[in-house]
């Protein structure tokens, strides 16, 4: 009777293996701080000339082999919307709209006008293991990664996290449901891309890599050569997995990454003369070329990977996404917030499309068909409800109000059209530009069929922008068409609402500033 039972246990987990192996293996290729335009993939309707300056040939394959969606956008900072991807919940919900890092610290820049509101600087928190201190000014959610772990998925991080503040449970993505975690922290940038700096120190030091310090392996070299590694261990036990390959690439410091630098340059050294900015690329704009090609090398070792086994390529959703808008201010070579995400306006951390518009590239083999194009918007958030769907994951809970929609529909039914209203919630002031020209500042927005309304809330303007004719934003139609105004104000002040934003105040009078509607009611 002992032997029957064994045998039938055995028999059972044998089936379970096999039945494990049909769910198909996910990856999430998240780059950090990548323009729509920093690929020399077209994400707009035409090439156009900073398409030619990047060279990124495993974005093109992984563009033929699936859908390119034009449409994708996530938050203009990097915690906000990391955050929304592992929780499913719009900014304004989850209150981190700022970048984290220690803490109680919040990052923001003084104001004399504004008193900013108490939003989320601790970040998020995994529900089942935060503490009362953990708690604090967090958000406590039950996460992608333990969903997917829950439901037979070995879960593997590497790279990026910027989930939570130092010291707290949410900072190590272990309590997030990753069985592996290879160089994720509190730190939401590195230190160093150069192994002779040992990938930097103190508070941007990426940990865990010693083994590659003084070999002289670029970071988002060892970062791929470890998640490859990674993915060994589910493939041997036939079990599926989900990678989240989270590059700190292409984020300063624009470290040199030798081994494409000179694609850029020269056979003098000089840079090679770029024809959006009628100019030789400086040292910055060389060394970010060459982040991105070294970005889209990982890529394309990972597509190789997947390549050099068939039976596992065939069960393999490849997702390429970037968390912010490219650089648009500070190193960046040209002139500010309009060269870099040309022919989008600003950057990261503005309100215009510099900031939040995204490349994202999905591959799903069986259902995708290679070489195509998908122009219905998609948010952040989305990830988190299409990732489960993929999985086959349909029934789960969550603590948290899950404002995302699944994109997988638009996956298996090319020809469909749908209505996706982003809204984006900002009551912060980010440190590296308070230019309110430039779409910077404390502000809220919405983005409904053609239009792009902006609140700003230290001034109460409203701007309001036709993104299909005029995706420069150069024309505010605000005094044009008050009426769509309104009715766009209204909508976004109920969205606010519904999320139970928080609001920024006057510091003078401590008064609420009134909503993008105008009212004034909580």
């Amino acid at each position: 009777m002992q032997k029957r039972q064994l045998f039938a246990a055995a028999a059972f987990a044998a089936c379970s293996g096999a039945l494990a192996q049909e769910k198909p293996n996910i990856i999430l290729f998240l780059v950090d701080d990548m323009g729509w335009q920093e690929t020399s993939v077209p994400f707009y309707k035409d090439e156009t000339p900073l398409n030619r300056r990047y060279r990124t040939p495993n974005m093109e394959r992984l563009a033929q082999m699936g859908v390119k969606f034009t449409q994708a956008y996530a938050c203009a900072i990097s915690s906000p919307s990391r955050c929304s991807l592992m929780s499913g919940m719009n900014a304004a919900r989850h209150r981190v709209t700022n970048w984290t890092l220690e803490y109680d610290v919040q990052t923001d820049v003084p104001s004399d006008v504004l008193q900013l509101p108490d939003w989320n600087y601790n970040g998020i928190q995994p529900e089942a293991l935060a503490t009362e201190r953990d708690r604090k000014n967090s958000a406590v959610i039950t996460s992608l990664p333990q969903l997917l772990k829950d439901n037979g998925y070995y879960t593997i991080h590497c790279g990026k996290a910027h989930f939570a503040a130092r010291g707290t449970t949410g900072e190590e993505p272990l309590n997030f449901g990753f069985d592996v975690n290879i160089g994720g922290a509190a730190n939401g940038a590195p230190g160093s891309y150069l192994a002779e700096n040992e990938y930097g120190t103190g508070a941007f030091h990426v940990a865990g890599l010693e083994k590659y310090y003084n070999t002289g392996t670029f970071l988002t070299e060892a970062l791929t050569i470890e998640a490859l590694k990674a993915i060994e261990k589910p493939l041997a036990k036939g079990q599926p997995f989900y990678l989240y390959m989270s590059h700190y690439a292409i984020h300063v410091p624009y470290n040199p990454d030798k081994r494409f630098t000179g694609n850029y340059q020269d056979a003098d050294g000089q840079g090679v003369h770029d024809e959006q900015l009628n100019a030789r690329l400086d040292n910055n704009e060389i060394n970010h070329a060459a982040l991105v090609e070294g970005m889209d090398k990982s890529l394309g070792d990972i597509l190789d990977f997947l390549a050099e086994r068939p039976d596992v390529a065939r069960n393999t959703i490849v997702l390429f996404m970037a968390d912010n808008g490219g650089q648009g201010v500070g190193p960046r070579q040209g002139r500010q917030n309009r060269d870099q995400n040309w022919p989008a306006r600003a950057g990261k951390g503005s309100s215009y499309e510099g900031g939040v518009h995204e490349p994202m590239i999905v591959s799903w083999p069986g259902v995708t068909k290679g070489g195509t194009v998908n122009e219905n918007r998609v948010m952040i958030e989305d990830f988190f409800p299409s990732i489960l769907e993929m999985a086959g994951v349909s029934s789960y809970q969550t603590v948290q109000h899950v404002d995302g929609k699944s994109f997988v529909d638009l996956l298996k039914d090319p020809a469909l059209k749908r209505d996706r209203t982003n809204i984006w919630h900002f009551p912060n002031l980010w440190g590296e530009s308070q230019d309110r020209a430039e779409g910077y500042g404390a502000y809220s927005a919405i983005m409904k069929g053609d239009w792009h309304l902006i609140y700003f809330w230290q001034t109460r303007e409203l701007r309001l922008y036709n993104i299909r004719e005029d995706i420069g934003e150069q024309n505010d139609l605000a005094q044009q068409k008050p009426e769509l105004v309104n009715d766009l104000a209204r909508e976004l002040t109920a969205a606010l609402k519904d999320c139970h934003a928080q609001r920024p105040a006057y510091k003078q009078t401590g008064e609420l500033i009134s909503w993008p509607d105008g009212s004034v009611e909580p």
